[in-house]
């Protein structure tokens, strides 16, 4: 899934326009499920959504001292990738002396990273049907 895109007429898109986030927190790290709508969707995900892009997008959380780490593991048969920040919430929730940026707060900062792709992916994964539960007539 890393295929190459022509870096000629890349938009610069959000993450929210072509996935949804669930995330939770224990002790000091933060957990996110990244849903793609569609298979489309999850292609661009799965291309330019990385460990490392993460960890840069984060890096005020995570501190500029590289001790916080980021995992990604793909997982194409829920169109989903998975996420966990360590060290992200200063030793825990308890002991965190920031307002409201525990795990479920953070989900929203990640739908707001943004990726690059031509407007013709982005286009593909707008149009597609979203799957889910909720089965094909999906909002």
């Amino acid at each position: 899934m890393n295929a190459t895109v022509d870096t000629k007429d890349k938009v610069r898109v959000p993450l929210v326009r072509i996935a949804h986030a669930r995330s939770g927190d224990k002790a000091d790290w933060v957990d996110f499920g990244l849903f793609a709508w569609n298979a489309e969707g999850y292609a661009l995900l799965a291309r330019e959504v990385t460990a490392e892009r993460v960890r840069a997008h984060f890096m005020p959380w995570l501190g500029s001292d590289m001790t916080g780490e980021v995992d990604a593991w793909l997982l194409p048969n829920l169109l989903a990738i998975k996420l966990v920040l360590r060290g992200a919430l200063q030793g825990g929730g308890a002991r965190n002396l920031r307002l409201d940026n525990l795990g479920k707060s953070m989900a929203g900062a990640l739908l707001r990273m943004e990726i690059e792709v031509t407007p013709a992916e982005l286009a593909g994964a707008l149009a597609a049907p979203r799957v889910g539960w909720w089965g094909e007539a999906a909002p």
